[in-house]
């Protein structure tokens, strides 16, 4: 597991954690999860792999708890897997983690791709409405990679929305090229604050990047600008040197 700061872009301050996993294997050296991950969801490895995956995010949690003591933690950002959606007993396994580790689910936000939330079979329905009574926050990941209609945008219970590293960029090519981009962006953040939700702009990595957005009123960013995915032992030295500000 590796954890990639989540930036208030006003402040540049780090507010949260994304985790992401990858595959260090003995002859193959570190796999992305782009290679695995498709396998592991056709196999339906990847239900055990996502519960694995939200054990570790909170075991860490807890570890900052007994460390930092009752300061409010960051939000930790898990990717969830349409395998898991639909898979009736995923709710039981959840908040048995929840339990064993004493984390709030209030400190968990999943992160869905639109395929997924827009797969209204009962299980899927029912399991959204119960993670947003649980007080887990949602995010669309990815958006604006898939096929979904904006009109289901306010039908959907999610508080965040994630635009696609794609897009971002995009951003520089539209100033040299006048594509449109920088205005789907800035429309599409527009959007989603109507609709009552923060915006969460991937893949930022130079400083004309982060101008853009931030002139555009995005919340929040992730990228290679501010930090690489690190290890839990440098996540854990992040939040110590923020505590100490």
């Amino acid at each position: 597991m590796v954890f990639q700061p989540i930036i208030t872009l006003h402040s540049l301050a780090a507010t949260g954690f994304e985790v992401l996993i990858r595959w260090r294997h003995p002859q193959r050296g570190m796999v992305p999860p782009d290679k695995f991950i498709p396998m592991a969801e056709a196999s339906g490895l990847i239900f055990d792999i996502g519960l694995w995956v939200l054990e570790q995010a909170c075991q860490q949690l807890h570890s900052w708890r007994e460390m930092f003591g009752p300061d409010p933690l960051p939000i930790i950002a898990v990717n969830l897997s349409p395998v898991q959606l639909e898979r009736e007993d995923f709710l039981d396994r959840m908040d048995d983690i929840f339990r064993r580790t004493g984390v709030s689910p209030t400190n968990i936000e999943f992160e869905i791709t639109e395929s997924a939330l827009l797969r209204h079979t009962d299980t899927v329905d029912e399991t959204l409405d119960a993670l947003r009574q649980r007080g887990i926050r949602l995010a669309i990941d990815d958006f604006g990679t898939g096929y979904s209609s904006l009109s289901y945008l306010d039908k959907l219970p999610v508080q965040v929305l994630k635009i696609d590293r794609s897009f971002v960029n995009a951003l520089i090519e539209n100033e040299q090229t006048n594509n449109n981009t920088s205005e789907i962006v800035r429309a599409t953040i527009a959007l989603a604050h109507n609709l009552g939700m923060t915006v969460v702009a991937e893949g930022i990595e130079t400083a004309q990047q982060l101008a853009l957005l931030q002139s555009y009123g995005c919340d929040f960013g992730q990228g290679y600008f501010f930090a690489r995915p690190m290890p839990p032992i440098d996540a854990t030295a992040l939040l110590h040197k923020i505590r100490q500000q």
